[in-house]
C-alpha cells in the first residue's frame, strides 16, 4: 500500500522531506514557525492505530523536532496538537509560539488570515529549518526546495 498525503495537507503546506516514520511539512502559513508531521501509512487517523513501535518512533520525532524548533526559533512556547477534525490523516502539528506573535495567548486556528511566504522568505526560513535539524542530528532524509 502506497502513502498519499492528504489533498488539503498538500495544498496548505511544503514538503520538506523524510524521517524515518513521518513527512516533514512546512504549513504556508507564515505568521509562525509552523512544521507537521505526518506518519507515511495509509489509513491511520489516530496515534494507537500505529503499531507500538512506530508509536514509539512517532514520539521520538515529535520530541526531537520541537526541541530543535524550540532552540533555534527561539520559541516562548511549542504549541503540539494532533485535531484531525478538517484532515482526518494523522498529522502533528509544531507550531513555534512567541507572545508577541499575532495570535499569543489564543489558538492560532482562526485567529487571524494566513500569511504567504515571499520567495526569498521561503527559501531562507527552509535552510534555517534543515541547519537546525541537522545540528541536532535530525536530518531529513530526502529534502526538497519549493519549486
Amino acid at each position: 500500500m502506497s502513502f498519499e498525503l492528504h489533498p488539503r495537507l498538500t495544498e496548505d503546506t511544503y514538503y520538506l522531506g523524510d524521517f524515518p516514520l513521518c513527512a516533514l511539512l512546512l504549513s504556508k502559513d507564515a505568521n509562525y514557525p509552523w512544521y507537521i508531521l505526518v506518519p507515511r501509512q495509509e489509513g491511520i487517523s489516530e496515534a494507537f492505530q500505529l503499531c507500538a513501535i512506530d508509536q514509539q518512533q512517532l514520539q521520538v520525532e515529535s520530541l526531537q523536532l520541537s526541541k530543535a524548533l524550540n532552540d533555534g526559533f527561539q520559541a516562548a512556547k511549542m504549541n503540539i496538537a494532533a485535531l484531525g477534525n478538517m484532515v482526518p490523516q494523522l498529522h502533528l502539528h509544531h507550531i513555534v509560539r512567541y507572545k508577541a506573535d499575532i495570535a499569543w495567548p489564543n489558538p492560532v486556528w482562526g485567529f487571524a488570515d494566513a500569511i504567504v511566504y515571499d520567495e526569498q522568505q521561503l527559501q531562507e526560513h527552509i535552510i534555517k529549518t534543515i541547519a537546525l535539524l541537522s545540528q541536532a542530528d535530525f536530518k531529513p532524509n530526502k529534502g526538497h526546495s519549493v519549486e
